[in-house]
């Protein structure tokens, strides 16, 4: 085409104006993440925040939420009622401009809401631009009124259709499935996480949850009701229910500073990791921000200040420094915000700074009150700083040998690494591989363009268990270190990664399709969560997916990776097929491994995300801690193979 043919062509007629809901559809990740399995859900979050909205504001106390078996839902509340009287501006009844206008719930308006729930205010209108069906139903001042709509579009005008003694709003939602084109089907765990959150961060409210697509033991529907008296001080037991105490109880205080409402609870235990859980109107900043920064200067000059004064740090010949007041403390910090101003990569990092001051005022009169209230505890507290920092001097020798071997600051790469010709991280992988004999099977099996392996004998270190120096000095972890060319710790987080040399982009981790590859999973896992969570939160950790089985029939073969898959291709090819069972990568030669696990084209990645990582911490301090009993339950209520017997 020519020059001046394009001239002609690009007029205003070529400018797409997308507006409201016609824009969420065409861009649905804008407003909700992504339209994944994550942005899915999030769409549960968005409606249960306006309910939220009524419980911060004193008006509703309990709050449902049901699977129905189609996998739309239901989410019922006691609030007021969404008004449905006529909305001057806008000509129709308050309840379709809330439903179906980008920014027209009541959150926007100051004397609605004080301080309202949900990250981006986008709201329920959001969730109906990307539902194929929805009903709204309101039960206000003793009538029930109802609308419904199809992908943002209200199908009637409000109507009347009933009498209550009732009052809320219930909404039924179906996701649109050309939007989430991956699944429509909810995770029961991963919303009853976040309702119990939402319980513990808003106490005094009752928040359930069913699922009508599965039963019990007892026939009935999988349900759980969560209900907190105490908060976060009730949030942090839950926490560290796997982890033994120091002190006697959960240190909490609650108040308001400089009119910002803050609430804290922390306790300290025996373990070597520090787990600090931070929310901003019931959103989980898992970036951080001023809220956190405020609790650790808090934490630190107060303890600080109580320390010196003691007399116990006079032997000390080191400067005691921030990371050791935080050893083996949990805590959870949770401000109310009018106007939170959120930056950082995934928008979940507080830029307010009035907060940082309001959060460590409240912090330090709380320990002033405590240490001076319990001298016992006082001391236990203050001894575990001095023991963390004696750790944290030994750690820095090892860490300096991990940064010494770095790749970038000419140290060398691991013997053992098989590394790849391409010089673009982000289109370099590693595979860390169970064991040399696997690891040789992928180093013939593998691209050498692209595709580096790093095989880890056995078991990798428990770092659970263990002070911070053996980590560092463990061979298998100072290899990884160097193999990935990232550099830890700064002035304030001696555990903090920096990715900037990061050498390759996706970081798979390949082990057998057993119960010991598993573990050893789990085990890397849990390194990456605790020292490298930063790998994690920007997407680069992924595992690899071996088959389970390879199927023959003479010259036919097919892979199956359950033993459901494995059963319909035996059907398939109907009577005298072998059946092989892959117990390890090494059973598989150079070329099975290539086309079933490593080929970019054919296999199946499944990449670590963090969704709730209040729970994640949970579950990783359960799995990798002392407690038998609760790992034993959750082992078996989600093992794939296998007779538990430890």
């Amino acid at each position: 085409m020519s020059e001046e043919a394009n001239k002609k062509n690009y007029s205003a007629d070529s400018i797409q104006a997308l507006e409201g809901m016609e824009h969420v559809r065409m861009r649905p990740s804008m407003y909700i993440g992504d339209v994944g399995v994550r942005g899915l859900h999030h769409l549960v979050y968005e409606v249960v925040d306006n309910s939220i909205d009524e419980a911060m504001g004193g008006h509703c106390d309990t709050i449902s939420v049901v699977i129905n078996e189609d996998n739309s839902i239901t989410t019922k509340d006691n609030g007021r009622g969404i008004p449905v009287d006529l909305h001057k501006k806008e000509g129709v009844s308050a309840l379709q401009v809330v439903m179906t206008k980008i920014g027209a719930g009541g959150k926007f308006d100051k004397d609605s809401y004080k301080v309202s729930g949900g990250l981006h205010g986008v709201g329920v209108s959001c969730v109906n631009a990307l539902s194929d069906h929805l009903t709204a139903t309101v039960y206000r001042e003793g009538v029930v009124w109802q609308q419904e709509y199809s992908r943002g579009k209200a199908l009637y005008p409000v109507k009347r259709v009933g009498e209550t003694t009732e009052r809320g709003t219930m909404v039924t939602f179906h996701p649109d499935e050309t939007i989430f084109t991956q699944t429509i089907e909810y995770s029961y765990e991963t919303l009853a996480n976040r309702m119990r959150e939402l319980s513990f961060l808003n106490k005094g409210v009752t928040i359930s949850i069913t699922d009508m697509r599965q039963k019990d033991d007892k026939g009935e529907f999988v349900n759980e009701t969560f209900y907190s008296d105490e908060g976060l001080k009730e949030f942090v037991k839950f926490l560290d229910s796997n982890r033994e105490s120091l002190i006697k109880d959960v240190i909490s205080m609650e108040g308001e500073k400089n009119d910002i409402p803050v609430e804290v609870a922390m306790i300290y235990n025996t373990s070597y990791t520090e787990n600090l859980h931070s929310y901003v109107n019931n959103i989980n900043t898992h970036e951080g921000g001023t809220h956190l920064s405020g609790f650790r200067r808090g934490l630190t000059s107060t303890l600080k200040k109580y320390a010196d004064a003691s007399g116990m740090l006079d032997k000390l010949k080191f400067e005691i420094q921030g990371d050791d007041f935080r050893e083996g403390l949990t805590a959870i910090v949770s401000v109310k915000v009018q106007e939170p101003q959120f930056e950082g990569q995934t928008k979940t990092k507080l830029g307010n700074r009035e907060v940082s001051a309001a959060v460590s005022q409240a912090v330090s009169e709380m320990l002033t009150n405590y240490l001076e209230e319990h001298p016992d505890d006082a001391k236990i507290i203050v001894q575990k700083v001095i023991l963390a920092a004696q750790a944290r001097h030994a750690a820095s020798k090892a860490r300096e040998m991990v940064q010494r071997k770095n790749v970038m600051s000419g140290g060398g790469l691991p013997g053992k690494l098989s590394d790849c010709s391409e010089q673009d991280p982000e289109k370099c992988e590693i595979f860390l591989v169970e064991g040399d004999s696997a690891g040789g099977t992928a180093k013939m099996g593998r691209d050498r363009n692209f595709q580096a392996i790093l095989p880890l004998r056995g078991k990798i270190l428990n770092v659970e268990k263990a002070m911070q120096h053996k980590v560092f000095e463990n061979e298998e972890i100072k290899n990884m270190y160097t193999a990935l060319g990232v550099t830890i710790g700064t002035e304030e987080d001696s555990k903090a990664l920096n990715l900037s040399k990061l050498r390759y982009h996706k970081v798979v981790i390949m082990c057998d399709a057993d119960v010991d590859g598993s573990h050893i999973e789990t085990l890397i896992l849990t390194f990456f969560f605790r020292y490298m969570r930063e790998l994690v939160e920007s997407g680069h950790v992924y595992i690899a997916t071996p088959p389970l089985y390879l199927v023959k029939k003479g010259q036919k073969k097919q892979y199956a990776w359950s033993d459901k898959e494995r059963d319909a291709i035996a059907d398939s090819y109907s009577g005298g097929v072998s059946i092989q069972r892959y117990k390890g990568l090494g059973e598989m030669n150079a070329e099975q491994l290539w086309d079933t696990t490593m080929n970019p084209e054919f296999r199946t990645l499944r990449q670590i995300v963090i969704d709730n990582a209040t729970e994640t911490d949970r579950v990783f301090s359960m799995l990798m801690g002392d407690e038998v009993p609760p790992r034993r339950e959750f082992i078996e209520k989600n093992a794939v193979y296998a007779n538990i017997d430890t």
